[in-house]
């Protein structure tokens, strides 16, 4: 598995959690050339030679980001993701293994305080740190930071970097459009954060799916009670063995499709398969106001977004999302102002066939022209598989649209299941006629008559 040096996105001064991050919504192109190794041919070069790696690892001593060689937990090596961190002693779970001093973090505070710090003014934390990175691998040898740069391949597995022919294999998915726009715009949403760095040795951490713990492995902390240098600690989150590779997990929520954007690799993981549904207020909703107001009163927006894991529920919001969506006729009467406080409540239960039924009708169409734009079916996805001598891409390729159908023919069996239930369901009416003692035992209604 090709796995990509890690870009962090760093909380100050501490957090409890780690965005490793290159894409959706997640940093740039140009920060991709710190990812780890690529197996494509056509995007593959030779690794870094043991000098380079060697003239590295001296200037890191050098610069008091590790101990003396002889002290030294972990030291860079070559692994089969190209280069990793091994243990050089037994290492307990959490055990510190690396600490870096922000002194060599490249962020946009580095950039700034360079010759082009002037150029940098107002620009967004990565464009300056794109724009850093860009002229010290010009300057070469004379950069003070060549020793680094000279390590870090030029490019990833990551979608970002596919040619269009091998775009192509994944046709109808999302990953491609997420792909194509971020392509296009040059910019990702997650490039947006105001404390993006990369942190030479600790990016040198290789992801492991056999990590399972959810806890933070690495802080921002001082350097001492008298220091106000910031460091980045890095811990090993499991005992590993003196020679082994130390491994942490990137993002354990992480979708295929975000892995495969962000870092270049995707899991045979069925949990890892997702679809996002994507559900609109529409404007020209007559009650699109009131809509809006009882979905932003719950959390929600005129635009809501579901992610769908295989073999995993709906998510408790989409059905009532659906259902307010999706109200009008007879049942718009729950949408009046003496209903605000409790509508969100009724929406959890299906309101009315009718209701129910176009919820229904509309995520079963959606899902059928969502299928109908894949050139593969799963089976022939599934026997692709089944082969070895995939190339990497076509195999990650093949992965995320086999799992995103998977997924939306799960979500289809769902709403075709409940289709054959909508006349067993009970409904607002029915429900309000019982608490009012109007139903019988049968389900009959109950006429009073005075005497």
């Amino acid at each position: 598995m090709a796995v990509p040096r890690l870009l962090l996105h760093l909380v100050y001064p501490t957090s409890s959690s780690l965005l490793l991050a290159n894409c959706k919504p997640s940093p740039l192109p140009v920060l991709n050339i710190g990812c780890r190794r690529i197996s494509t041919a056509a995007a593959q070069r030779a690794p870094p030679s043991e000098a380079a790696v060697d003239d590295f690892w001296r200037w890191l001593c050098e610069r008091g980001a590790v101990a003396a060689s002889s002290a030294a937990t972990v030291k860079p090596g070559f692994v089969p993701e190209g280069l990793g961190l091994v243990a050089q002693r037994d290492l307990p779970r959490n055990e510190v293994v690396v600490e870096v001093p922000k002194r060599l973090w490249i962020d946009s505070d580095t950039a700034v305080a360079s010759e082009i710090g002037r150029l940098c003014a107002g620009l967004k934390p990565w464009v300056s740190i794109a724009l850093f990175l860009l002229r010290e691998r010009a300057l070469g040898t004379a950069s003070p930071w060549h020793p680094y740069l000279d390590i870090l391949p030029p490019t990833t597995n990551s979608t970002i970097f596919w040619s269009e022919e091998e775009l192509s294999e994944i046709e109808g998915t999302q990953l491609l459009n997420t792909t194509m726009g971020a392509k296009e715009s040059r910019a990702f949403s997650r490039g947006r954060g105001e404390n993006l760095a990369l942190v030479p040795l600790a990016d040198l951490i290789n992801h492991s799916s056999s990590i399972t713990q959810v806890d933070s492995c690495w802080e921002i902390k001082g350097k001492g009670i008298f220091s106000r240098e910031l460091i980045f600690s890095l811990r090993t989150p499991v005992y590993v063995k003196s020679g082994e590779q130390v491994h942490i997990h990137y993002d354990i929520a992480k979708s295929n499709a975000d892995l495969a954007l962000d870092y270049g690799f995707v899991e045979q993981r069925p949990d890892r398969d997702a679809y996002t549904f994507t559900l609109e207020i529409s404007e020209s909703d007559p009650f699109y106001g009131d809509k809006l107001d009882i979905a932003e009163s719950n959390g929600l927006d005129e635009t809501a977004y579901f992610d769908i894991a295989l073999g995993c529920p709906l998510p408790p919001l989409m059905l009532p999302y659906l259902r307010l969506v999706a109200l009008g006729g007879t049942d718009a009467f729950l949408l009046e102002s003496v209903f605000r406080n409790t509508i969100w409540g009724h929406l959890e239960l299906p309101v009315s066939r009718a209701n129910e039924e176009a919820i229904c009708r509309v995520v079963r169409q959606a899902c059928k022209s969502a299928l109908s734009a894949y050139h593969t079916t799963v089976e022939e996805d599934e026997k692709l598989m089944e082969g070895d001598n995939l190339d990497e891409r076509l195999r990650i390729a093949v992965c995320i649209r086999a799992g995103e159908k998977k997924v939306l023919q799960q979500i289809d069996d769902a709403f075709r299941e409940r289709e054959s239930e909508l006349d067993v369901l009970e409904y607002y009416q029915e429900r309000r006629l019982k608490d009012l003692g109007l139903v019988g035992e049968q389900g009959e209604i109950i006429f009073w008559e005075s005497k």
